[in-house]
């Protein structure tokens, strides 16, 4: 891509007569006079720009603003800044927060350079930054500012030291100068603080941002620290920093947390929230004392991330197809099964959000609240003053309910309360620890749970795991050896000339082969024969036969197919279902 200099100069010349920007939507994507007209009526009221009345109204989108203004200023427009190529050594003469006041970044590499904008009419700011990075034959460009705003970030942790170079240069003295700064919610990537333990901290959660980790581990040992994190279920060593460190690292991660430096002989939990560029990092600080000190995990949760959809869940279309018309039923249970970390509060927040609607009362008690959801209500559990999900969710049938989601089901009071509200007319959404769907049904006769309550009030139980799925940039395909065709119940004439795939590993998945996780499933139905059976045993295998007899695909079938198209591996699917 060439920028000439030459179109800069357009945005200048206002003395110019120039077609209206709402004209020229009305031409490029047929905008409505009527919308148009009513957002003219409302700048006429509250000031503001057309563009955004109109994208805050979703008449348009910011690309179609963008090829608008693009028309109105002749000025060439990118949707899209690549970082390839792209030079970080404007980050040591220009701030980080002018750029992202002025929505604007300049993309320099080796045969071009421009500067992208979002708002044409940004002279001033523009020329200043030509001028002290000289580049006055630099073109612009306008872009969106999404687009703008990851060039920002990528430039600015790219050029940040690296937590190992932080450390290398640490003197043990360094381990006794912590700053106590009062706890703000504060973009990483502008803090410019020389503390060197800051520096390290800020560097390990925006390094494990930028991995995609869901966790990090702070492990002391008897001669030496081991940072960990988990990316997509698996952990992985990151650091090493040396043991005269610990102490000063695990009071700075407190202090962030709000938590008692002074005591390391009980367990604490706490709780801080950061921003790193465009996104809103809720962290959850969880702390034991072990031999050689602390020991600290941090539970990572992206706030500003999407919930995912039904339909984007990884289910099959005959297994979404069913789900979808169980979770609009009227009442009646429905669970979601699995161990820690198989996803379960992911589905449940999918389904609540397929379903709700402003006609429908949806309450929520949970531990903890992951993601807030607009239109429903959500209750956190607290022990500490005896909120536990079985007092939370006698007040919430007092509420008018349609829907309610119990986080887990832990108890025999708990069970029963969720069984009475499905029995007098409300949809419960429930979660519980079993390795599969059948053995839902013994746990609960083992709470305490009579038989003829599970049928009456069971409607479908959805066991689930999390398989890594194949890093798309290096995903290549194998033919499979006689030993993996038998593991997935395959013959090498019924696989014919399909290919299996697996990842060599890249800088993209950080050398695994693996980028992102999608659910594997099995839905048992609660049929007449399943409740025949529930009736006259607990027996989960049997249960779980008669289900399979009836069509349900257990969860390594439905590995089984993400293997043979092309999503995971036989070895994910293996090791995520072993004890199922």
């Amino acid at each position: 891509m060439s920028v000439r200099g030459g179109n800069s100069g357009a945005p200048r010349s206002l003395s110019m007569m120039r077609e209206r920007l709402g004209d020229i939507l009305k031409r490029v994507c047929a905008l409505d006079d009527e919308i148009l007209r009513q957002a003219l009526e409302i700048q006429k009221e509250r000031g503001g720009r057309i563009g955004e009345i109109l994208i805050a109204k979703k008449a348009v989108t910011e690309a179609d603003v963008l090829k608008a203004l693009g028309i109105q200023f002749n000025l060439p427009v990118v949707l899209e800044l690549s970082p390839d190529g792209m030079s970080t050594d404007f980050t040591s003469r220009v701030s980080i927060q002018f750029l992202k006041k002025y929505r604007m970044v300049p993309v320099i590499r080796e045969k071009e350079a421009f500067v992208a904008v979002n708002d044409p009419l940004s002279f001033q700011p523009l020329d200043d930054l030509r001028n002290l990075l000289g580049l006055k034959e630099a073109g612009a460009v306008l872009a969106p500012s999404t687009a703008i705003l990851s060039a920002i970030n990528y430039a600015y942790d790219k050029s940040q030291d690296s937590a190992e170079q932080v450390i290398e240069e640490m003197r043990p003295e360094d381990s006794f100068n912590i700053i106590n700064e009062i706890q703000q919610t504060g973009d990483l990537l502008d803090d410019t603080s020389d503390a060197p333990i800051i520096k390290l901290v800020n560097l390990m959660l925006s390094q494990a941002v930028k991995d995609r980790a869901s966790d990090i581990h702070v492990e002391p040992f008897q001669g030496r620290l081991r940072i960990r994190y988990r990316v997509d279920g698996i952990l992985y060593d990151m650091l090493t920093p040396p043991r005269h460190i610990q102490s000063a690292l695990v009071s700075r991660i407190k202090i962030m947390a709000g938590m008692n430096i002074a005591e390391k002989r009980l367990p604490q939990d706490g709780r801080l929230e950061i921003r790193l560029g465009d996104k809103n990092i809720d962290i959850r600080v969880s702390t034991i004392p072990t031999a050689f000190g602390e020991r600290v995990v941090l539970r990572l949760l992206d706030k500003s991330s999407v919930l995912l959809s039904v339909s984007e869940l990884g289910m099959g279309e005959k297994m979404l197809s069913q789900f979808e018309k169980i979770i609009h039923s009227a009442y009646g249970i429905i669970l979601v099964t699995g161990p820690t970390g198989s996803g379960k509060t992911t589905t449940l927040y999918g389904a609540l959000s397929t379903i709700n609607k402003t006609d429908i009362n949806i309450i929520t008690i949970e531990d903890p609240i992951e993601y807030q959801i607009e239109g429903i209500s959500q209750i956190q559990v607290n022990p500490r003053i005896e909120l536990t999900f079985a007092r939370g969710l006698r007040s919430i049938v007092r509420q008018d309910p349609d829907v309610i989601l119990v986080g887990e089901i832990r108890d025999l009071e708990t069970a029963e309360i969720a069984i009475q509200s499905a029995l007098t007319g409300h949809l419960v959404f429930s979660t519980l620890h079993t390795n599969d769907s059948a053995s839902a049904v013994t746990r609960l006769i083992d709470m305490g749970i009579e038989p003829f309550l599970i049928c009456s009030s069971v409607l479908a139980i959805l066991g689930q795991r999390l398989v890594r799925v194949i890093c798309s940039e290096c995903r290549e395909p194998y033919i499979p050896d006689d030993e993996t065709l038998r593991a997935l119940g395959l013959s090498r004439e019924a696989l014919g000339e399909r290919r299996l795939f697996r990842g060599r590993g890249c800088r993209a998945c950080l050398s695994t082969g693996y980028r992102g996780r999608t659910g594997i499933f099995e839905m048992m139905v609660i049929s007449e024969r399943v409740r025949s059976l529930i009736l006259s045993t607990s027996d989960s295998s049997a249960i779980g036969r008669a289900a399979v007899e009836e069509g349900m695909t257990s969860l390594y079938q439905d590995g089984v197919r993400k293997v043979i198209e092309g999503i995971t591996t036989v070895e994910e699917v293996m090791r995520v279902t072993r004890d199922s």
